[in-house]
C-alpha cells in the first residue's frame, strides 16, 4: 500500500513540473513578443524622440519605429532586453526579399543590427521601406553635408 502513494505522489510532483515548465514556456513566448517592453527601452535609448509608428517582424527579433519627424529606428530583441538604434539619414541600404514580406537591411552605421527581416504582410514590408526611404539623402544633400562636415557653414 505504502508503494502505491509513493508512486502516485512522485507522479503528481512529475505532473506538476511539467505543467509549470510548460507554462513558464508559453510565458517567455510572450514576453518575447511585447512591443511595450520595447517601446520603454527605446525611449531609455533616446528620450527625446517620440515614436508615432511600429512594425514588428514575424518572428518578434526586431520592432522598426517611426519617429514624430520621420525618422526611423529598429529595435532587436535581445532577450531581456532590446538593442536601439536610430538611423541615420543615407546610413542604410535596403533590398527587398523575393517573397514581397521581406526586407535585407545593411545599416552602414551598426553593422551588428543588419539582417534579414520578415514581416507579416507585404503591406508593412513596404511601410517599413517607405520609412527607410524617408530617411535617404539625395546627392545635394549628401554634397550640402560634406561641405559642413568639412567646417563650411551654408
Amino acid at each position: 500500500m505504502s508503494l502505491v502513494v509513493w508512486a502516485i505522489i512522485f507522479g503528481l510532483v512529475i505532473l506538476t513540473a511539467y505543467y509549470t515548465t510548460r507554462m513558464a514556456r508559453e510565458r517567455e513566448e510572450l514576453d518575447r513578443h511585447d512591443p511595450g517592453l520595447a517601446i520603454l527601452e527605446f525611449g531609455r535609448a533616446y528620450p527625446t524622440e517620440a515614436i508615432r509608428s511600429l512594425h514588428e517582424t514575424e518572428d518578434g527579433n526586431a520592432i522598426f519605429v517611426r519617429l514624430h519627424d520621420n525618422k526611423a529606428g529598429v529595435m532587436r530583441n535581445g532577450g531581456s532586453h532590446y538593442a536601439c538604434h536610430l538611423i541615420e539619414p543615407g546610413r542604410a541600404q535596403v533590398t527587398p526579399m523575393s517573397n514581397g514580406r521581406g526586407l535585407t537591411i545593411d545599416f552602414l552605421d551598426a553593422p551588428t543590427q543588419s539582417g534579414s527581416f520578415v514581416f507579416s504582410t507585404a503591406a508593412e514590408a513596404a511601410e517599413v521601406s517607405l520609412w527607410l526611404l524617408g530617411n535617404y539623402l539625395t546627392r545635394e544633400q549628401m554634397q550640402l553635408d560634406g561641405v559642413r562636415g568639412q567646417g563650411g557653414s551654408v
